[in-house]
């Protein structure tokens, strides 16, 4: 389903995107834009559109005389969202959530840390909004609600901090969060213990007790870790 508001090119996006990055196209293959914009009913300039947002993810390069090139995977941009959103979506699944719950396990506790020293009144408070809403929608499968407030309570966390390149990740978190979810690596009800852990950081962070942010917060990533263990091995 093409993403509202994207457009024809947003079409071609949601289709060839994915078979990137699932390895469909090989690094080095040639993609013809004649032969895809009759592929996918569009006219040239939609597919140039198309190309130029691959370009940006660094996922294909375009050369005169040969065409779209798809590049290779460890020149592609694999922090944005989009690019995770596609490699969430496929095969790869269990290798990325992995890799993306590792980042988090790295950056995540020190963010928090950082947010007990630097966190503002209204963020203290968003962060316990963010984390009674967990409360609030850890049982009776409402995991679309619980979502929402996990997310904030993550980029609330890394904002935070008051490190602009921590701040930045909340994006990826956010993908992953959301891909655990959508891709059924969830329990149908969140770990009751990883819940009290989200409210314990909170006051953690309004105490203005970095260490034991720091600590509360390594403890969930390294849960977040052992339920893949479980869910997608």
């Amino acid at each position: 389903m093409t993403t509202p508001g994207r457009g024809l090119h947003g079409h071609v996006l949601d289709t060839l995107g994915p078979e990137i990055t699932a390895g469909e196209y090989p690094p080095g293959s040639v993609l013809r834009t004649d032969e895809l914009a009759q592929r996918f009913d569009v006219s040239r300039s939609v597919m140039r559109e198309a190309v130029r947002v691959l370009e940006s993810m660094y996922l294909v390069e375009s050369r005169r005389r040969v065409g779209v090139t798809v590049r290779p995977k460890s020149e592609w941009n694999v922090y944005d969202p989009q690019v995770i959103r596609w490699r969430l979506a496929g095969a790869d699944r269990p290798r990325q959530l992995r890799s993306l719950t590792v980042l988090r396990s790295a950056v995540e506790p020190i963010a928090a840390g950082l947010a007990a020293r630097h966190a503002t009144a209204e963020q203290c408070a968003e962060l316990t909004e963010c984390a009674l809403g967990m409360v609030a929608h850890s049982r009776g499968h409402k995991l679309e609600g619980y979502l929402l407030h996990d997310v904030a309570f993550h980029r609330v966390v890394l904002e935070a901090s008051g490190n602009e390149m921590f701040a930045r990740l909340g994006d990826v978190v956010a993908e992953v969060l959301t891909g655990r979810t959508q891709h059924d690596v969830m329990f149908e009800d969140p770990d009751p213990a990883a819940v009290t852990l989200h409210v314990q950081v909170a006051e953690a962070v309004r105490e203005g007790d970095a260490a034991r942010a720091e600590a509360l917060t390594r403890e969930i990533t390294v849960g977040a870790l052992q339920e893949l263990d479980i869910l997608a091995p």
